[in-house]
C-alpha cells in the first residue's frame, strides 16, 4: 500500500509540473509603445571602455551590449552633460561673468569618452542617444558648486546676487546637443535633472516641480529657436518612482505636458510597480545594485545581483508601470569587482557578461524600438507575461517564470502565426534556443523554472 501511495503521489507531481496551460495574445489591443532597453557608460567610464581594452576584448564588450545575435541588443544609451570646471567635463567650465555676457563654449571632441562609446552604438544601429546633466554648471546655482545639491538661479524662491541663470542654462544644454549633432550624433532626449531629490558630494542640483516648470518652457523654446524641435524634453530622473509621481503631479498641473515627451524616474528609492498619471511616455532611466560585489549569476537565492532578480524588475516596469524604457546604470566596467552596477566586465583580458545582461536581452533583441506592447489573457501559475508586436508584424512573448517547469499553449488573435521560435535563459543556458511547437495557429512551449522563456512569431504573409 505504501508503494501504490508513492507512486501516485509521484505521478501527480508530474502531472502538476508539466500541466499545460493556457494564454491568449490579442494582438490587436495595443498598450504602451516600447522604446527600447539601454545603459550609460557616463563619468568616464565610456573612456575607460575605449582604452582599458583594444582589439577582441573591447569587441566582444561591444558585441555583449549592442548584437543582437551574440548579445543583448540594446537600443539606448544614455550620456552625461558635463557641468565640472574643466574642458574634459564641460563646454563652459568657466563662468562668463554674468547669465547675459558671451559664453565661450568649447568641445574637446571626447567628452569622456562618449563620443566615442556614441558612435560605437550607431554602428550596431543604435538610435536613441538620451543627453542628461546632472547639474547646472556650479556658477549657475545658488551655492555657487556643481556639486551638493544648489537651485539653478532663478527659478522660483531662488534669487541670486548673480542674476536669473535659466536662459544661460538653456542655452548650455542646447550648445551641448549642437556639438553631438555637428559629430554625426544625433541627440534624441535631453534632460535637465538627475536625481533633484537628493543631494550628493558629487554632480547634483535640487529642484521640484515648481523649480522645473520654471524653466521647461525656456528650454523648449531654446530648442525651437535652434531649429533643434525634434529633441524631445524629458523630466526629471528623480530617485524613485514614487518620488517621481509626485513631482509629474505638479508638472501636469502647472501645464508642462504640451512641453515634454517623457517622465522619467530611477529606482533607488522605489521600483516602477504603477502606472504615473500622465499622457506622457515613462522610462525607467536608471537602475542598478549598488550593494553587491559582482557577481554573474541568473538565480540563486534572489539576491540583487541576480539576473533573475531583474527579469523580474523588468517585467514588473513594462507590466504594471507600463515603461517604454529600461536603463541600467552602466554597460561595461574594468577590474570594478567590488560592484555589480554594470552588466558586463572585464579583467582586462577576459570579458564576463552577467546574468543581468541577460535578463535584458530577453526582451532587447526581440522586442524591438518602435514595438506596441499588447494585452494577454489567461495566466500561467508564478509567471508573468508580457506580449509585443514589432513594426515588422512579427509578435513577441516573454515568460519569467519563478515557479516549476510548466508547458504553455499559447493562441493568438488578430495575427495568424507562420512560424515560431523560442529561447531560454536560467542557471545553465543564456538565450539559447529550443522547441517552439506550432500546430493550428497555436504555439506550445516548456517555460523553466526560476527562468526566462521568449517566444518570437512571424506572421502569415
Amino acid at each position: 500500500m505504501a508503494s501504490l501511495i508513492t507512486l501516485v503521489v509521484f505521478f501527480a507531481s508530474i502531472a502538476h509540473t508539466y500541466a499545460q496551460t493556457g494564454v491568449a495574445v490579442n494582438v490587436g489591443s495595443t498598450l504602451q509603445q516600447i522604446d527600447g532597453f539601454g545603459v550609460s557608460q557616463a563619468f568616464g567610464r565610456a573612456a575607460e571602455f575605449r582604452d582599458m581594452l583594444s582589439g577582441e576584448p573591447q569587441q566582444l564588450g561591444l558585441d555583449y551590449l549592442f548584437n543582437t545575435t551574440t548579445g543583448a541588443g540594446l537600443t539606448i544609451i544614455r550620456n552625461r552633460i558635463g557641468s565640472g570646471t574643466t574642458n574634459d567635463d564641460s563646454i563652459l567650465p568657466k563662468s562668463p561673468g554674468g547669465p547675459t555676457a558671451a559664453a565661450n563654449y568649447s568641445f574637446d571632441d571626447d567628452d569622456r569618452g562618449q563620443v566615442w562609446f556614441s558612435q560605437q552604438a550607431m554602428k550596431y544601429g543604435v538610435k536613441t542617444i538620451y543627453a542628461d546633466a546632472w547639474s547646472a554648471p556650479g556658477f549657475m546655482k545658488t551655492n555657487n558648486n556643481e556639486n551638493n545639491g544648489g537651485y539653478l538661479c532663478g527659478t522660483p524662491g531662488h534669487t541670486c546676487s548673480s542674476g536669473d541663470w535659466r536662459q544661460a542654462y538653456a542655452d548650455f544644454l542646447v550648445q551641448y546637443v549642437k556639438y553631438y549633432n555637428a559629430r554625426g550624433i544625433p541627440v534624441t532626449q535631453l534632460g535637465f535633472l538627475n536625481e533633484p531629490d537628493y543631494v550628493t558630494s558629487y554632480s547634483s542640483m535640487q529642484s521640484g516641480a515648481n523649480e522645473a516648470a520654471s524653466f521647461i518652457p525656456i528650454l523648449h523654446d531654446t530648442l525651437e529657436a535652434n531649429g533643434l524641435g525634434n529633441v524631445s524634453l524629458t523630466c526629471c530622473d528623480a530617485m524613485g518612482w514614487n518620488s517621481q509621481k509626485s513631482i509629474t503631479q505638479g508638472l501636469v498641473s502647472a501645464g508642462m505636458e504640451k512641453y515634454l515627451t517623457y517622465i522619467t524616474s530611477h529606482m533607488y528609492t522605489g521600483d516602477p510597480n504603477s502606472v504615473i498619471s500622465t499622457k506622457l511616455k515613462t522610462w525607467q532611466t536608471e537602475a542598478a545594485d549598488l550593494q553587491s560585489r559582482w557577481c554573474a549569476t541568473w538565480y540563486s537565492g534572489g539576491g540583487l545581483c541576480e539576473g533573475f532578480t531583474w527579469a523580474n524588475k523588468i517585467h514588473n516596469g513594462l507590466a504594471n508601470a507600463n515603461l517604454s524604457a529600461y536603463i541600467y546604470w552602466q554597460g561595461l566596467e574594468t577590474n570594478q569587482f567590488q560592484a555589480s552596477s554594470y552588466l558586463v566586465a572585464s579583467d582586462g583580458e577576459t570579458i564576463t557578461p552577467s546574468g543581468r545582461l541577460w535578463a535584458f536581452a530577453m526582451w532587447s533583441r526581440f522586442v524591438r524600438p518602435g514595438a506596441y506592447r499588447v494585452s494577454t489573457t489567461g495566466s500561467v501559475s508564478s509567471t508573468g507575461i508580457t506580449a509585443f508586436k514589432n513594426t515588422d508584424g512579427s509578435v513577441v512573448v516573454v515568460f519569467v517564470n519563478s515557479g516549476s517547469q510548466q508547458s504553455v499553449k499559447v493562441s493568438f488573435s488578430d495575427f495568424t502565426p507562420a512560424a515560431a521560435e523560442a529561447f531560454v535563459t536560467d542557471n545553465t543556458r543564456s538565450v539559447e534556443s529550443v522547441t517552439a511547437t506550432l500546430a493550428d495557429g497555436t504555439v506550445t512551449v516548456a517555460v523553466p523554472s526560476r527562468g526566462m522563456l521568449t517566444v518570437k512569431l512571424t506572421a502569415v504573409a
